[in-house]
């Protein structure tokens, strides 16, 4: 039961970050990506402070350790998609990124002896296979930019396989507190070093970059860091990339984008990605049992 609410906790956190790519796009008209990160941190960080401040005397120096690094590879996971924007297309660089999902089984492998699931491996070809065709534009170049976005997807993988290696024996909430804070700390000190000084106050600013400290960053966080103390990395990974998929249906009801056969194309290969990770086939191997029985 705690790893069904743990697959529906990481549903919902891909439902927000999609939902989060139109709040992006939006709050980057009014801030620059370095101020827009500062800002989405340091809310999730005052806001978990503020609601489980009491937790904060079970702070201990492993949960703190621990906290921090997961903290640092998450700013620079979010510095290296950010930087490749600036020299590549946003849909290499949704795809780049989703390629984090790949990369997950193969750290627990070659680092820790970690066994390779055969059938979380298929769903996560298949998963990056439906990013790739709700993100990319044919032909597909390499350039800097999707050098960076590769790094990002690597940095993403690592933060996914640590927050599972980590919850299991920390609490998610000081762990995601811990984490945000770290990170927010990091992106002032690199505002600053920018001479990015000036915001803006406007509420037509303010609100969507908002909408990504609370709803993107400080409920999201705290969904995946709470779920992955149930799942196994690689399922966590194959289901947070169900985030493009959502992220094309906001932009299709908001940003009125045309539904194409490609989107329909990836879709279908994000949810195979799912059945498979999710099932392992089980529902195959009964029908065959059944029909072996019947004819015996």
């Amino acid at each position: 039961m705690k790893r069904f609410y743990g697959e529906i906790a990481l549903v919902i956190t891909a439902i927000i970050w999609g939902s989060g790519f139109v709040a992006s796009a939006i709050s980057l008209e009014y801030y620059s990506p370095y101020q827009n990160m500062a800002i989405r941190f340091l809310v999730g960080g005052i806001i978990l402070s503020l609601l489980f401040y009491k937790k904060l005397k079970l702070l201990k120096k492993n949960i703190l350790l621990k906290g921090i690094i997961l903290g640092s590879i998450l700013y620079i996971a979010f510095a290296l998609q950010t930087a490749g924007l600036q020299y590549t297309t946003p849909s290499n660089n949704a795809f780049l990124t989703a390629v984090n999902v790949v990369i997950v089984p193969f750290i627990g492998f070659m680092f820790y002896k970690k066994r390779l699931d055969k059938f979380e491996l298929i769903g996560a070809i298949l998963a990056i296979a439906g990013v790739g065709f709700l993100s990319l534009t044919f032909p597909f170049e390499m350039n800097y930019g999707d050098l960076l976005s590769l790094f990002c997807a690597f940095a993403f993988a690592f933060h996914i396989f640590y927050t599972a290696k980590y919850v299991k024996n920390e609490d998610p909430i000081l762990l995601t507190l811990v984490q945000l804070v770290t990170a927010a700390v990091i992106s002032i000190i690199v505002v600053l070093f920018r001479g990015e000084i000036k915001m803006s106050m406007e509420t037509d600013a303010l609100m969507p970059v908002l909408y990504l400290g609370i709803f993107s960053t400080t409920i999201a966080f705290l969904l995946q860091t709470s779920a992955q103390k149930f799942i196994s990395e690689t399922k966590a990974a194959i289901i947070l990339s169900t985030e493009s998929l959502f992220g094309m249906i906001f932009s299709v009801f908001i940003l009125n984008e045309m539904i194409t056969n490609k989107m329909v194309s990836g879709a279908i290969f994000i949810l195979l990605a799912i059945i498979i990770s999710e099932t392992k086939l089980s529902f195959v191997k009964r029908n065959k049992t059944l029909r072996e029985k019947h004819n015996g």
